[in-house]
């Protein structure tokens, strides 16, 4: 066997950890299925049991409903059942391997195999942080799908309490850390220590007020934070839980890596959500030209959207060009004066209230009108009480509904915006009332998809529109009366058969009336939350968070009103023409006094040879941000080559696939060159949200790889990407994202900020 076959014959450290967790793993879905079994027997028993009289009836029934419920929470767990160990130390030589996951599990011998998430021992989990590790060596955080494992993160608190095969199984940062905690000088023990110290600041911060994490890249600051996320979520539950975290991420690839993190709580406590998918019902992944991005980001787009509802306020000399208001009905034309309608509209207005709900004011007021004319007309007097019910057989007929709804229409948000979009004339007459210069930039066709920029601007509309919920109100009552009614009828089950005076039977009315009442399969926090769009969060984590505009922010803040929130980034890379540049700027508005920042400044990923490099692009980019001190002094020299055409990309791809073996490898271009470069490479990926290969290569803008890194990194024109609107601090984005080999393919002349390439 040569020396390239024995290589692929020994596993990697990841493959042989892997294969450990797998057979833990695989023996607790078995006592799941264990499990699952006894209790659907025990279910099949009790609905076979035959007693007489009714105390033996209820008691079938509670034992039926007992074990419904632990068979249904058997079947929950499917997914995800194990998601972390931890291993702790009672002392030399004495280390348990403690397994995490939704249920706690016993296996036949009444052994845990398995702790809840939710039991104290549970807890070093999401608190030990690396200054207080709570006896923890280790945390792993175990990516399982369907019941296989298929990754792993590791954290390692004390590399020394680790055993010599635990440490050759480190997997993820865990590894690059531990090495760095084994160095022998006293600069490694220093730099170790920094970042212990500065996770432990962020993770343990309190809950309320605005946490601002600003980091350079490799700095490790969207892990703290989320570390942070499960750390609050542990520790203040009963808050949380009630009322869920929202997390907002900058792409997909974000979002699944915060479900690897926190798999305990994605699903019931953890709305994931990009900045695009903050409307309940619209998805965006679509961006705006820059020009177009930077005006709907702007504040000025509040006095844009007001401008826009006011404008659908409309007199009868609007509508339909006389003063009067004139409708064909059944009974003839009925007129409206326009003194009278422009009285109603100008009273309505006056109400203050959002436009749907008004709405139903006016409608009303001018069904009254409308009826009286329609009572003169035929001579028959209608006394005011009587006037709402003619004026409900008028709403019956459609020209009646036509001309009302062209005075002041029922509106949604998405209805609003698409008519504006697609009307110049209103765009110019609506910009101009709302000060906003060339508006008529906005226009696009009615079919047109939504972008990610228009999801702030549907939620404004959203809050200035309202909606009318009379007859959800009324639906509730009924539901109410109805819940009543059942509560009543089961209380005199339980006095006609004694069982209320028996205080072991554990009953009362209203738990009857449950157990007989289906109303579906509850909904977790997540599932409520992430349908309502005026859920308020108990907390909220923004990620890559320089990127959000003005806009963007007023849609985060309506969803967190206690403006307890963690906000992570570094403004050094904003590439978003209305990006943010100050986190003061865009953040002490909404919290006055309340707003923290603490600033990571150790890079640990990132080699300092391309370190230097990325200084050089940040003294552009960001004149007054500091550069992360990087701990690396290893990896390969930087490299810049002559890029002559795009065929040249797939040897350049060869070459360093070579070099990094089975490591990932990136090419980073500007967004005018993606569809050219990606068409070069044929087979590559071309989004990095999807689960690939070790050893895959992908193809990205710079904005699309913001928060991941590569073992190699070419980045391609990078005359390109300085022509973008902030296209140093693209580019400074771009020659960060490698962890070992940077390359700099450049067609034009080499740009003077990476000179030191030559």
């Amino acid at each position: 066997m040569d020396s390239c076959q024995s290589d692929r014959a020994t596993p990697s450290p990841e493959e042989a950890a892997i294969t450990v967790e797998q057979a833990r793993v695989s023996a607790m879905y078995e006592r799941l299925d264990a499990l699952r079994a006894r209790t659907g027997r025990r279910l099949a028993d009790a609905h076979l049991q035959e007693r007489a009289g009714y105390a033996a009836i209820v008691e079938r029934e509670t034992r039926s409903y007992e074990h419904a419920r632990r068979r249904a929470q058997l079947g929950s767990v499917e997914e995800g059942l194990c998601f972390g160990r931890i291993d702790v130390s009672h002392g030399p030589g004495d280390t348990e391997a403690r397994y995490v996951g939704r249920i706690g599990l016993r296996d036949a011998e009444y052994d845990t195999i398995l702790v809840d998430w939710r039991a104290p021992a549970a807890r070093p989990f999401y608190a030990a942080t690396p200054s207080a590790p709570e006896g923890v060596t280790r945390r792993r955080h175990l990516r399982v799908r369907g019941r296989r494992v298929v990754g792993l993160d590791d954290e390692v608190f004390d590399v020394d309490g680790l055993t010599e095969g635990d440490r050759r199984q480190l997997v993820g940062e865990a590894a690059l850390l531990a090495s760095l905690q084994r160095g022998r000088t006293g600069r490694m023990a220093d730099i170790v220590s920094t970042i212990q110290a500065e996770q432990d600041r962020v993770i343990r911060a309190r809950l309320a007020g605005i946490l601002v994490v600003q980091g350079g890249p490799g700095t490790g600051k969207t892990v703290a934070a989320l570390h942070r996320a499960a750390y609050l979520l542990y520790t203040h539950r009963r808050v949380l839980e009630r009322r869920g975290v929202l997390v907002v991420g900058p792409n997909p690839a974000f979002l699944r890596y915060v479900g690897n993190v926190l798999p305990s709580l994605g699903e019931t406590d953890v709305v994931m959500r990009t900045v695009g998918e903050l409307f309940p019902g619209v998805e965006a992944a679509a961006r705006d030209p820059h020009a177009v991005a930077t005006a709907k980001g702007s504040t000025r787009m509040v006095d844009l959207v007001g401008a826009a509802v006011r404008d659908r306020q409309r007199s009868p000399l609007r509508a339909f060009g006389e003063a009067d208001l004139r409708v064909e009905t059944d009974a003839g034309t009925l007129v409206v004066p326009g003194d009278v309608c422009r009285h109603v509209l100008e009273t309505t207005r006056n109400l203050r209230l959002p436009h749907n709900t008004a709405r139903k004011y006016l409608v009303n007021t001018l069904l009254s009108e409308l009826a009286r004319d329609e009572s003169r007309r035929l001579g028959r007097p209608v006394a005011d009480e009587d006037l709402p019910h003619v004026g409900a057989r008028l709403w019956q007929e459609e020209p009646v509904q036509h001309a009302l709804d062209a005075l002041w229409p029922d509106l949604t948000p998405e209805r609003l915006l698409r008519d504006l979009y697609a009307d110049g004339e209103a765009l110019r007459r609506v910009g101009a009332e709302a000060g906003v210069a060339n508006a008529e930039r906005l226009a696009r066709p009615a079919g047109a998809p939504w972008t990610v920029e228009d999801v702030p601007l549907l939620d404004e509309a959203a809050d200035l529109l309202g909606r009318d919920n009379s007859h959800l109100r009324a639906h509730q009552r009924r539901r109410d009366a109805e819940r009543e009614a059942e509560v009543r009828y089961a209380q005199g089950v339980l006095d006609l058969t004694g069982l209320t005076e028996d205080p072991r039977e554990g009953l009362d009315a209203r738990l009857l009336a449950d157990r007989h009442r289906d109303t579906g399969p509850d909904l977790s926090t997540a599932d409520r939350a992430g349908t309502d769009r005026e859920w308020a969060y108990g907390h909220v984590i923004v990620d890559e968070a320089q990127e959000l505009s003005p806009m963007a922010w007023r849609t985060v803040m309506r969803r967190v009103p206690t403006r307890s929130l963690t906000v992570v980034g570094d403004v050094a890379q904003t590439g978003s023409a209305a990006g943010t540049g100050s986190w003061e700027a865009a953040l002490e508005p909404y919290a006055p006094d309340r707003l923290h920042v603490e600033h990571l400044r150790v890079n640990y990923r990132t080699p300092a040879p391309i370190m230097a490099v990325a200084a050089d692009v940040l003294r552009v980019a960001a004149p007054g941000q500091e550069v992360p001190e990087s701990v690396r002094a290893d990896g390969d020299a930087p490299r810049a080559v002559r890029l002559t055409d795009p065929s040249d990309l797939p040897a350049l791809v060869t070459e360093e696939r070579e070099a990094v073996g089975e490591g990932r490898i990136a090419v980073i271009t500007s967004d005018a060159s993606l569809a050219e470069v990606a068409g070069a490479l044929p087979g590559v990926e071309t989004d990095a949200s999807r689960d690939a290969p070790g050893d895959a290569v992908v193809v990205l803008t710079a904005t699309e790889s913001k928060g991941l890194e590569f073992d190699s990194v070419i980045v391609v024109r990078p005359e390109e990407l300085l022509a973008q609107p902030r296209g140093a601090n693209d580019l400074y984005v771009a020659v960060t994202r490698a962890t070992r080999r940077l390359t700099v393919a450049h067609e034009a002349e080499l740009p003077d900020l990476l000179k030191r390439l030559v």
